[in-house]
């Protein structure tokens, strides 16, 4: 009985190492993102990609209000797994963040400062008795001094740079197809193509546009584009992705 309640107690304690050294509620974390429906990321020579698996869990519910693609400045995208509430939360501090950079340098903030800043934040949670942690990660990518840059964000508060990265469900699937296909040289398009075939990995029936979310932040225009489903539609018909339901409408 004493040892079980002193596996209740690094259980319970977020502050709290176990004797093995983990912190039992960042594992729990983790776990809260894996049943998040997938995002992915994907850097190209012509920019970055964000796409995401946004399918309704009714037929009722309006598919504009499924959050999981997020502009945090004119040349940051953010996309999320995990729980929303808690995505929104980060969100709303690495815009906040973006725009104080702004007004006291007159500059656009980096992405690797803006993902450290983030996940500094998420650190400290981890730390603080009464707290829990954040069950969300982040991909944040975008344009810094001309280059695409692409991080993934984690529960535990580390940040991680990525030439292409999943994260929500089915995220080792996804990423071994991502190992398989990703070529540095390919262009946006080419990145467009990968990141929604990936994406197609988790949903064998083929991906709907009203499904998926899709954007874009380019080399030349430094500026965050959030793809209709008109041109959803349109990539996933050229890549083959569109599921049977889609194909027998038309």
């Amino acid at each position: 009985m004493q040892g079980q309640a002193q596996q209740q107690a690094y259980d319970r304690g977020i502050t709290i190492f176990s004797p093995d050294g983990r912190l039992y509620q960042v594992e729990y974390a983790r776990e809260a993102v894996k049943r998040g429906t997938a995002s992915v990321g994907v850097r190209t020579a012509g920019g970055v990609v964000l796409a995401a698996d946004k399918r309704s869990r009714s037929p009722l519910m309006e598919p504009s209000s499924v959050e999981k693609l997020h502009k945090a400045d004119e040349h940051v995208g953010i996309a999320s797994a995990g729980h929303v509430a808690d995505a929104r939360q980060l969100i709303d501090f690495a815009r906040q963040r973006a725009q104080v950079n702004r007004l006291r340098y007159g500059e656009a903030i980096g992405i690797e400062s803006l993902t450290k800043e983030v996940t500094d934040h998420i650190q400290q949670y981890t730390q603080v008795g009464g707290a829990r942690p954040f069950g969300v990660a982040l991909i944040v990518g975008g344009i810094e001094n001309g280059e695409p840059r692409l991080f993934e964000t984690d529960p535990s508060g580390t940040p991680y740079e990525w030439q292409a990265l999943s994260i929500g469900a089915n995220r080792a699937d996804i990423r071994d197809y991502l190992e398989e296909h990703y070529t540095e040289d390919a262009d946006l398009d080419g990145g467009i193509g990968l990141a929604l075939s990936a994406l197609a990995e988790s949903n064998d029936e083929g991906l709907q546009p009203e499904g998926v979310g899709l954007a874009t932040i380019d080399v030349e225009s430094e500026q965050y584009t959030e793809r209709s489903t008109d041109e959803i539609e349109s990539y996933l018909s050229e890549h083959d992705l569109l599921s049977s339901d889609d194909e027998d409408a038309e």
